[in-house]
């Protein structure tokens, strides 16, 4: 059993989480020469889903004095959101940026950010835990978290809703997975990946004190030079086999609205009723023959 009283710092767990930094999704456009999202003048947030695996590492954090150690691959902007994280009570963060990972697709990325996590192992201890969100807001695959997780051989717990219990002595973690037919609960060993749902939690406020400390903060720059065993033909465009043959925003289409007034919820239901009955699409999808039953 591992002593965690010898770790470094003095910690009970590592926790690692993943975030992006990613267009707000009221804003985004695409360039239709290039297929790819148009980010100048267009607001970045940390992605959504990755800010409630945030808000459950800290509050690991708050029971056990965890460690977290945030990490992200991205452009020199993306400090910002470091600085958010940091804000919120997060110890250390990590930028990863370089132009050699440049238009890395998710089987890229999810091999830098595994040489990332390895190498905060070395930095800062072992890694007991990595959250990540389930998907991000602007690639929507889902494919990073578990392509991590494949290649530090962690144990991985995907569309997780609720961590209900994490015991740091016998190593043992239990979660609540929400699946398309039901609720399935798991228990695992650490090491462990967890991809978070928005039903994980309520994401905390940073206090004054937060907000002051995360303006003043610096984060750690990881650049290609600071992976020397790194393989170059799995990093960037030449590691990203994905095509993106044709991208586009759906056409806003204005339906027409018609308000059913009644004195009673009864006789706005039976107006409603004989609305629906009266329209010609319920002959096509052959009502008639039912109504007259």
């Amino acid at each position: 059993m591992q002593n965690f009283t010898n770790r470094r710092g003095g910690f009970t767990l590592h926790i690692v989480v993943c975030i992006k930094q990613v267009p707000d999704s009221r804003e985004i456009r695409i360039d239709p020469n290039t297929n790819t999202l148009i980010r100048q003048g267009v607001p970045s947030i940390v992605n959504f889903y990755d800010m409630h695996g945030l808000e459950e590492a800290l509050r690991l954090k708050d029971r056990f004095g965890a460690r977290v150690t945030i990490v992200t691959m991205g452009p020199p902007p993306a400090e910002k959101s470091l600085k958010e994280c940091i804000s919120l009570g997060a110890d250390e963060a990590v930028l990863v940026t370089d132009r050699g990972f440049a238009g890395a697709d998710t089987l890229a990325t999810s091999y830098v950010l595994a040489k990332a996590i390895s190498k905060i192992a070395d930095e800062w201890g072992p890694v007991d835990m990595v959250f990540c969100g389930k998907q991000t807001l602007d690639g929507d695959t889902g494919q990073v978290g578990p392509g991590i997780a494949c290649r530090l051989d962690l144990e991985q717990l995907t569309y997780v809703c609720a961590v209900e219990e994490v015991d740091p002595v016998k190593r043992i973690v239990r979660v609540r997975r929400k699946l398309e037919d039901g609720i399935e609960v798991v228990e695992t060993r650490m090491p462990v990946l967890i991809t978070a749902l928005a039903e994980l939690n309520q994401v905390r406020r940073a206090s004054l004190p937060g907000v002051i400390h995360g303006f003043r903060y610096k984060p750690i720059v990881w650049t290609l030079k600071d992976f020397p065993d790194i393989d170059r033909t799995k990093i960037g465009l030449k590691g990203s086999p994905t095509i993106v043959g044709k991208t586009w925003i759906p056409e806003l289409k204005k339906a027409n609205c018609e308000f059913l007034e009644a004195d009673t919820p009864q006789a706005a239901a039976r107006k409603l009723v004989e609305k629906l009955w009266s329209d010609s699409r319920t002959e096509q999808l052959g009502w008639k023959e039912v109504a007259g039953k």
